[in-house]
């Protein structure tokens, strides 16, 4: 099938901040790197005051969100193949915002009052008293630089085909979690997320190792991934989407930690620069619908596999025994599942 518009890439962040007098729309966030658990996003500015309420109506009822914070989003250069997928060359980034289902023809207001500082055919910026700028993506708009806009009352836009409107909010550069506590409101989530599968691979590239007998250096590889709560009508009904937290840990066989809890990949507040894409999601990742060239996977799932670290594990850290991998997926309300892998390491030389 040919590509939807609706994912396609997204004007320049150039041009964008050109467009916005100075104000920068996206920072590097700095190198990432796999970091204790406790330690997860410490530093990050999180200062919204107060939380607003949704971009459609009803303002204060929640609706389905089918795209999280932190989502992978990947054009394939090549044919739908697994080559491809685990070798193929492909633009990749993080999901800066949260996409909102909603009907072709739906009016889309601002969640807080402030000025356009950006607008184009597809979406539209604005920048709210406090300096927080909120993007709406995917709607047509046609409302001039410098309009004073007000929440719950102003039209800023419809939804088109794409049946939704990607809402991200920018704090001092950063894109940050719309869907953190304080922020779009109300949002509730009773459902938890889940770890499929955890493995040990050789490669980045989905070569799998037997978890009975593992030596030298391995990639520690999780899928896990959430389900949108309320459920998503139309062809995006089922699919899945990131959770906001995934971590792990290294027990020994009588359940002694070996390994601490870090964290693989947060969310919560914050995101990784999309340089670091490939040191967080593992090769053999697809996001929902996937393109491959001009062919788009029609109402096919995604599979979110993550590099537990962005390096290779070295199992010389650990004497030669039984242990188990622990791996937990937490989503942005705290709910939360595990799934562990029982390997044994056996570095000493031999194979008995």
């Amino acid at each position: 099938m040919r590509r939807r518009t609706q994912e396609r890439a997204r004007p320049s962040r150039r041009t964008i901040a050109a467009a916005m007098s100075g104000l920068a729309l996206t920072g590097a966030l700095g190198a990432w790197d796999a970091a204790p658990l406790n330690q997860a996003n410490a530093g990050v500015a999180t200062h919204a005051a107060v939380g607003y309420g949704w971009p459609l109506k009803p303002f204060h009822s929640a609706h389905p969100v089918r795209g999280n914070f932190g989502d992978p989003r990947m054009i394939f250069h090549g044919t739908p193949t697994a080559a491809t997928l685990y070798r193929g060359s492909a633009g990749v980034s993080f999901h800066r915002g949260a996409d909102i289902y909603g009907p072709r023809g739906a009016k889309v207001y601002p969640v807080r009052s402030g000025t356009v500082v950006f607008q184009s055919a597809s979406h539209i910026n604005v920048r709210s008293l406090d300096g927080t700028v909120f993007e709406y993506w995917h709607i047509g708009s046609y409302l001039p630089l410098g309009t004073i806009v007000r929440a719950e009352k102003t039209v800023l836009g419809t939804i088109g085909r794409s049946d939704h409107v990607d809402l991200t909010e920018v704090q001092d550069g950063h894109a940050v979690n719309p869907l953190s506590p304080g922020h779009l409101t109300p949002y509730r989530d009773k459902t938890h997320p889940f770890v499929a599968a955890i493995r040990l691979q050789s490669d980045n590239a989905g070569h799998v190792m037997f978890p009975g007998f593992v030596r030298g250096s391995v990639w520690l590889v999780a899928e896990a991934f959430d389900k949108p709560s309320p459920a998503v009508p139309g062809s995006w009904h089922g699919l899945p989407v990131a959770p906001a937290l995934v971590s792990w840990r290294i027990q020994a066989a009588s359940g002694k930690v070996v390994v601490p809890a870090h964290a693989a990949v947060d969310f919560r507040t914050s995101e990784p620069s999309n340089n670091a894409f490939w040191s967080v999601y593992a090769r053999g990742t697809l996001q929902n619908m996937t393109v491959f060239g001009n062919h788009l996977s029609y109402m096919q799932p995604g599979s979110y596999l993550y590099l537990l670290s962005p390096k290779k594990f070295d199992t010389h850290s650990l004497p030669d025994g039984v242990y188990n991998l622990v791996v937990t997926a937490t989503d942005i309300r705290g709910n939360a599942s595990s799934r562990s892998l029982r390997f044994t390491i056996h570095n000493k030389p031999g194979w008995a």
